[in-house]
């Protein structure tokens, strides 16, 4: 990483003169282990996620179990919420082995105030964003800069599923450099082009829909929300009429460590099997208080957007300092204790999630025999207390299977063994005041390498296909259809796990839309995350 410090000023989409935010920073990263609450309910999930926010995090996690934990891995100490995205890991070219790479500054959630009467999130409320077997993108050349936001209606680019595609971001850090704009770029580029461009790491942007129809969530988890029509701004579908706060995730992954990956042979995948990035996804649950996230919404006014500007944050405070975030973690189920998913040697992606790169909508492709036999033999082995280490099948299977989780009171503390403990990292601290944050560590200083034209693309259509989205076969429960503006969405129910099918319709490409990128956004937002690796 540079040794310099710096912080990035990057415009975010914004249609209004002003719009108050405030950055919610996540030091802390509570865990890293297969559990989703949301997908996932009660078992072990497919692949792995990185967690912050409150420690009461679990396999089945409610809002009660959020906002009565004891500690939580952001700043502000009332914000008991839980945030998540799947891991990046790397996959060693010569062994095949992957590793997970490190996490620079922990977490950013933006809490950007767009739209009239931005109503707080009420107890329960939960909510995706992304799509997990998605492998293309349908908008045109993803070389290509986004046309102009008053563009997309004309060339009929606002459907759900068009601006779900727009909400992932991308971003090559060179702080040496100008910055890129968030969202600019809506696939992750290959290594090479890393290795070449992007010395401070690759930051990866979700923005979350904002339009809500009143209910905490939906039978597929999506449904209940929809994106304004130009993503993080604009007007909302006539069947969402209220606004929330649009969150935006921003995570930092040092793709060019020195001594670790920078001309390294490989490549990088998302934890669930993507090499691409159009399949990245993140998921929210509220742990807040509705009046005093209310209160915040309507106070926390300050353009700088940072939390240390808002009264509310620091009169309720003090506002945690890197040590209380840090050593803020969930208690890792029985089932998983013993699944080390921050082992530098790895023969598989957790969950023996196989890679799939598309342009066909991945499958579950996890190896069911394999994932079965591990999760079973940590089980017994907390039982038992047996030391025997389960060896992946080579069974390939285009399903999964949803494991049951064991219970136990805490497997946080285990060294070296639980999903949840986090890596060591340098004690040498120094203050950031560029940044705004609470301490910073000291970045690696790194070489300079010579810039390559553009990053590889993954294979894309230029059109969506009619593709589906499916799960793991067990008996039909029941159906469900829902309509999207243009997207009709069929959803199987199936127990206890979910097919989805999509019937997506043809996206019109306007000849000469892919102009240069006309940035409608009037605000400046400043980026800044803290040094501390994980």
């Amino acid at each position: 990483m540079a040794s310099k410090v710096a912080f990035a000023s990057v415009l975010l989409g914004s249609f209004n003169a002003v719009s108050a935010f405030w950055r919610m920073e996540c030091h802390g990263r509570s865990g890293v282990a297969r559990i989703d609450p949301i997908m996932d309910v009660g078992v072990v999930a497919p692949h792995v996620h990185v967690v912050h926010g409150s420690s009461g995090f679990s396999e089945s996690a409610t809002f009660d179990d959020l906002a009565g934990a004891s500690c939580t891995s952001c700043a502000v100490k009332q914000d008991m919420s839980a945030y998540w995205t799947p891991g990046v890991y790397f996959q060693d070219g010569d062994t095949g082995d992957f590793e997970l790479v490190r996490q620079v500054g922990g977490m950013l959630s933006y809490y950007l105030i767009r739209g009239e009467n931005v109503t707080a999130f009420p107890p329960g409320f939960q909510m995706i964003s992304g799509s997990n077997y998605r492998r293309n993108y349908t908008l045109g050349d993803p070389k290509e800069p986004d046309p102009p936001q008053s563009d997309w209606a004309a060339l009929k680019q606002t459907s759900q599923a068009d601006l779900e595609q727009r909400a992932i971001g991308f971003n090559c850090l060179d702080y040496s450099k100008a910055p890129e704009a968030s969202l600019y770029r809506h696939y992750m580029p290959d290594k090479a082009w890393q290795d070449a461009n992007c010395p401070d790491g690759l930051r990866l942007e979700l923005a979350f829909p904002s339009c809500w129809n009143g209910e905490l969530t939906a039978a597929d988890h999506k449904s209940h929300m929809a994106y304004p029509d130009l993503v993080q701004d604009g007007t909302c579908p006539d069947t969402h009429p209220y606004r929330l706060v649009t969150l935006f995730y921003e995570t930092i992954w040092n793709t060019t460590e020195q001594g670790r990956f920078l001309g390294r042979n490989g490549q990088f995948v998302i934890s669930n099997g993507d090499p691409t990035g159009y399949g990245y996804h993140g998921d929210f649950m509220s742990g807040w208080d509705r009046d005093f996230l209310q209160e915040a919404i309507d106070t926390c006014t300050n353009e700088s957007g940072d939390i240390r500007d808002c009264a509310l944050f620091v009169d309720q405070g003090p506002l945690q300092d890197d040590a209380k975030q840090t050593s803020c973690t969930f208690d890792v189920p029985a089932a998983l204790a013993k699944e080390n998913v921050l082992a530098t040697n790895l023969p598989n992606l957790p969950g023996n999630i196989q890679i799939q790169s598309g342009p066909e909508a991945a499958t579950a492709g996890t190896n069911v025999a394999s994932a079965i036999a591990s999760a079973a033999t940590s089980i017994l082995s907390n039982v038992f207390g047996s030391a025997t280490t389960t060896t992946s099948s080579s069974l390939s299977s285009p399903s999964s299977s949803s494991l049951p989780l064991a219970t136990s009171t805490s497997a946080s503390s285990v060294s070296g063994l639980g999903g949840a403990f986090l890596e060591s990292t340098p004690s040498a601290t120094t203050t950031s005041p560029d940044f705004n944050v609470l301490a910073s560590e000291a970045p690696q200083t790194s070489s300079s390498v010579t810039s390559s034209s553009s990053p590889a693309v993954p294979t894309t259509t230029s059109a969506p296909a009619v593709t589906s989205e499916p799960g793991v076969v067990y008996q039909i429960v029941s159906t469900q259809t829902i309509t999207n503006g243009a997207q009709v969405e069929e959803i199987v129910w199936k127990e206890p796990v979910v097919y989805v099918t999509e019937d997506s319709v043809t996206t019109v490409t306007v000849p000469g839309a892919n102009a240069g990128r006309k940035l409608r956004a009037r605000h400046v937002h400043q980026h800044g995350h803290h040094r501390r690796s994980f």
